[in-house]
């Protein structure tokens, strides 16, 4: 089987609830989503997508990622999509660097390995670990009311699971998380993302007053060596998520102690391949493990449930709904959410059944006969 045509649209992806908030007043109105058909000479199609949630949240932007995608899309024309491991050494042997680029290509390479062997992708990955994740929700930055009201009507929707966005001046996100928690019932799962957004003393300063609240500490500083010396005082669990851009990242985070679990976001780490290696290191290494992205509808959302649902469930923390989170639609079905639980798509692959005249037009259209 042969890559015969390459086809990458882009999609812009307004959000259902307005503007996405997070520490130091960085905001995002929409997923500029980056879009990618691959078919092979079989006739069957893969889906890939990559979506960078603004310009400040990960060294990635959406117009590099369209740039990227025309350059490394010709050295894939006539590869086996079969062998994805062996395409992402090309990616990288090609275009140095840049994982976020390569992402999508990855994803519609796997989708297509997975329909040509007809299983789905968590079968491909690994193999299924129960019958759906449990998805979390966030509650961004706000006012201690705006954001106490928030969470109370998700616990009421029958949410379990909340991700509180901290990260700007201390005393005021001291005072938020105060009133998240005195919102919700005992027993309801609170994780504390700053999002990198704080100096250790800072990091230290919000730990200290908030002792006699249970949850869990995610990304609280930049560096792994800063959320190192916060978690030398923390008598809580800890998350990083901005710190894993790779292997080594992974290797070094074990080696010092500094997690008890990493969030793996496909595009950091250069799409589902990558992933899947670095996750299946992560669990044996004994990390609780959540899959993730940062941005997409139907087909990133589908890609993160086949990922989270092959990784073992003592092992998994939680996912995301992605799809819900925007106003357009690119395909006619998506993983299926019932309640607080995200499964997979039926039927191989990814399982998503991509609309293409959603997409719009093409920027990028390649055929193994025009190269």
């Amino acid at each position: 089987m042969r890559i015969e045509t390459i086809r990458a649209y882009r999609v812009v992806q307004p959000f259902v609830g307005g503007t996405y908030s997070m520490s130091k007043g960085r905001s995002a109105e929409a997923f500029d989503s980056l879009i990618v058909a691959m078919t092979a000479d079989t006739g069957l199609t893969g889906w890939g997508e990559m979506a960078p949630l603004g310009t400040f949240y990960s060294p990635a932007f959406a117009a590099g990622a369209r740039a990227g995608v025309v350059e490394i899309a010709p050295h894939l024309i006539g590869q086996d999509p079969q062998a994805p491991l062996r395409i992402a050494r090309l990616m990288d042997t090609v275009f140095k660097g840049h994982p976020y680029i390569k992402s999508a290509l990855d994803m519609a390479c796997c989708d297509l390995a997975a329909r040509a062997a007809d299983v789905p992708l968590v079968t491909w990955l690994g193999g299924r670990d129960g019958e759906a994740a449990e998805l979390y929700k966030v509650v961004t930055h706000g006012s201690a009311e705006a954001m106490a009201a928030t969470a109370a009507r998700f616990v009421a929707e029958g949410f379990g699971r909340l991700q509180v966005k901290v990260g700007g001046p201390v005393r005021d996100d001291i005072e938020r998380v105060a009133a998240v928690a005195a919102a919700v019932p005992k027993g309801t799962v609170l994780f504390c993302d700053a999002n990198a957004g704080w100096t250790p003393f800072q990091a230290r300063q919000f730990a200290d007053a908030t002792r006699d609240i249970d949850y869990v500490f995610e990304q609280p500083c930049t560096t792994i060596e800063e959320c190192l010396s916060v978690r030398r005082s923390l008598g809580k669990p800890m998350v990083l998520d901005e710190s894993v851009a790779s292997l080594a990242d992974v290797l070094e985070i074990h080696r010092l102690g500094v997690a008890d679990g990493l969030t793996l976001k496909i595009s950091r780490l250069g799409g589902v391949t990558r992933t899947q290696q670095i996750r299946d290191l992560a669990v044996d290494l004994g990390f609780m493990i959540t899959v993730e992205d940062t941005g997409g509808a139907e087909i990133d959302t589908a890609a993160m449930a086949h990922l989270s649902l092959s990784t073992p469930e003592e092992r998994r923390l939680h996912a995301i709904a992605f799809h819900e989170w925007v106003t357009v639609r690119t395909a006619r079905n998506a993983p299926p959410v019932t309640g607080r639980h995200m499964g997979v798509p039926p039927g191989p692959g990814l399982g998503i059944d991509v609309e293409p005249e959603l997409l719009g037009e093409p920027f990028l259209d390649l055929t193994r006969t025009s190269i």
